[in-house]
């Protein structure tokens, strides 16, 4: 247990070639150190080591509280493995596992991340022979982890879809976004309340399915995955007239009506969108009519409201200056009034009606589609520290930010592993989630493009990314206040490595504070050998971070330390490994084995 504030005193830096192994074991406390007085020192701790890891997965993305989870390895493992389960450091329970499938039903605790690691020892060493996280939940929204299709024609047959959603699940993810999968913004159902069309074209005049539509649903919802569709909340096509839409509903960029407010597109689309109010209380019913059509022949498990962005000056019908913000919050409060047992999310575009947006109440988590006004690493972080104030500290960030923009926008390729791993350690410590997996991963707004391809090295660093953010979901999200966030004191630094607190710093290894119940969290981000502190890492340009090895460091308590611990995506596939630690009256001098993108150091 530690006070709300420490002093962490860099001591010591060595880049050595030793191995990347440390202490990992859940062995005695050590002795307590009352008044700050005397020493404790804690050297019994076993090395961890691992090699190749075995590919893991499980039947699901989420578990409900008392349901078994069922694995499956692509490798036989050898006789005396042991697949631990733990929270944070803390075993919940062992078992002996043999050949390729086991099963574990975990605590009935709601709310809880798991990481898995199925090992060896020999006593003195233990090998990670693989690993993965479990997420019990039974609500999927307390943790969002966010992702989405955008395709729906004849290509996506059922092997294609089971394959898709299989890597998405190995991922945890929990949420699908259906992107542009409707008929018209303002008639969404590909059909009527009293026909299903079995085939229909969307914004683009690209072929939908309706079939295909069903056949993601039902697998999503196998996997423990929730379906929520897409929409804009104040859209319009050309033939809206003749589908009931009222002129009087309309938004226009001066007050006498001229200038249609509208979202150009491109001429070989079905229609440029043109602008209603949100806050119209006809349009609202009428919308809200239309969406039950759609939750009538579609089991949809939410609505994803998108917006535009600020629009400047507009007005409506009447020639009265329209509060967009505002108009949000009415539109979200009249769809949940709609249909209060659906889930509602909505865009916030550049943070445009933030406020308004989550102070409803009423979405599930905050969602904000980041651009180039907001570029900057720090950005993130205030991106998300804003939403919990705007959200009375009770719902969690969402961020779709798309990597390697400019390039993707002039040529085909693949994304840059080391922009888009630096990108999501610093979301992830940061305690938000990032929107970009679906069939490909994203780079631009449109949603169906992939010009920019994932490598295999890429593929299953996110495996092992999303694995930790969803085995230390408690650590990284599970509570968010006030009191949660601190900044360690770095008091110095040496053998020419700098070491600074947030916001980052070109050439430093980064410091980012959260609380956690008991324990203090010191993420390490690892900026040496990044000079571009955007990021969005436009043209694919970002470079690895430079590996840094053997970091000792002193930390400044009040408090008696039991345990010292790290883990990283980027090591023993994000297994927690045990330090040893030496704790004299208020100082506690401790070695972190390796700092790649990021390292998580935890005292207990």
């Amino acid at each position: 247990m530690l006070n709300h504030k420490m002093n962490i005193v860099f001591m010591a830096l060595a880049l050595a070639s030793a191995s990347c192994g440390g202490g990992g074991s859940d062995s005695p406390e050590a002795p307590t150190n009352p008044d700050n007085g005397g020493e404790n020192t804690k050297t019994d701790v076993v090395t961890v080591t691992s090699g190749t890891l075995a590919d893991i997965s499980a039947d699901k993305s989420v578990y409900q509280p008392g349901e078994t989870v069922k694995f499956t390895s692509d490798t036989a493992f050898p006789a005396g493995a042991t697949a631990r389960y733990r929270q944070g450091s803390t075993v919940v329970a062992e078992q002996t596992v043999s050949g390729t499938s086991w099963q574990w039903t975990p605590p009935s605790t709601d709310y809880q991340g798991y990481l898995v690691d199925v090992y060896t020892t020999d006593g003195t060493t233990e090998t990670i022979l693989g690993t993965i996280a479990v997420d019990v939940s039974s609500d999927w929204t307390m943790f969002p982890r966010y992702g989405f299709v955008g395709d729906f024609d004849a290509s996506k047959t059922a092997d294609v879809i089971a394959n898709e959603m299989a890597y998405l699940s190995r991922c945890h993810i929990n949420g699908i976004q259906f992107y542009d999968w409707h008929n018209k913004h303002h008639w969404p159902l590909g059909g009527t309340r009293t026909e299903l069309y079995d085939k229909y074209t969307d914004i683009a005049n690209r072929d939908v399915y309706n079939s295909v539509v069903k056949a993601y649903i039902d697998e999503q919802h196998r996997l423990g995955m929730k379906s929520m569709f897409y929409n804009l909340c104040f859209g319009v096509l050309d033939d809206a007239a003749a589908d009931g839409v009222k002129e009087e509903w309309a938004i226009y960029k001066n007050a006498n009506r001229g200038d249609r407010d509208v979202c150009s597109l491109p001429a070989s689309w079905k229609s440029h969108i043109y602008l209603v109010d949100p806050a119209n209380t006809e349009w609202q019913a009428y919308l809200a009519e239309r969406n039950d059509e759609v939750y009538s022949h579609l089991d949809f498990d939410g609505y994803h409201i998108d917006q535009l962005g600020s629009r400047g000056d507009v007005y409506d019908y009447n020639g009265n200056k329209v509060n967009l913000p505002k108009g949000y919050a009415s539109f979200i409060e009249a769809m949940k009034a709609a249909h209060p047992d659906k889930r509602l999310v909505m865009n916030s575009v550049s943070s445009f009606g933030a406020s308004q947006i989550g102070g409803t109440g009423l979405t599930d988590f905050c969602y904000n589609e980041v651009w180039g006004d907001q570029d900057q690493f720090d950005d993130l972080h205030t991106i998300i520290k804003a939403n919990d104030q705007y959200t009375n500290y009770g719902k969690r960030t969402v961020l779709a930010a798309y990597m390697n923009y400019d390039i993707a926008d002039r040529t085909t390729g693949n994304m840059n592993t080391p922009g888009v791993l630096m990108t999501d350690a610093v979301i992830m410590a940061l305690g938000g989630s990032h929107l970009e997996l679906g069939d490909h991963m994203l780079s631009r707004e449109y949603f169906p493009a992939h010009p920019l391809k994932m490598t295999d090295e890429l593929r299953t660093a996110m495996i092992r990314y999303y694995d930790f953010m969803t085995g230390y979901q408690n650590l990284l999200r599970g509570s968010v206040s006030t009191a949660n966030e601190f900044t360690p004191d770095i008091v110095s630094g040496t053998s020419g490595v700098n070491i600074s607190t947030w916001p980052p710093k070109a050439g430093n290894i980064v410091a980012y504070g959260r609380n956690a119940g008991t324990k203090q969290v010191v993420h390490l981000l690892n900026f040496r050998n990044i000079d571009n502190l955007s990021w969005r890492d436009l043209e694919a340009t970002r470079r690895a971070p430079l590996l840094t090895k053997d970091v000792t460091m002193t930390v400044n308590t009040d408090k008696s330390v039991s345990k010292v611990w790290v883990a990283s995506p980027d090591y023993h596939g994000g297994a927690p490994v045990e330090l040893a630690y030496t704790q004299s009256g208020n100082s506690v001098k401790v070695t972190v084995p390796w700092i790649n993108y990021w390292t998580m150091l935890v005292l207990e």
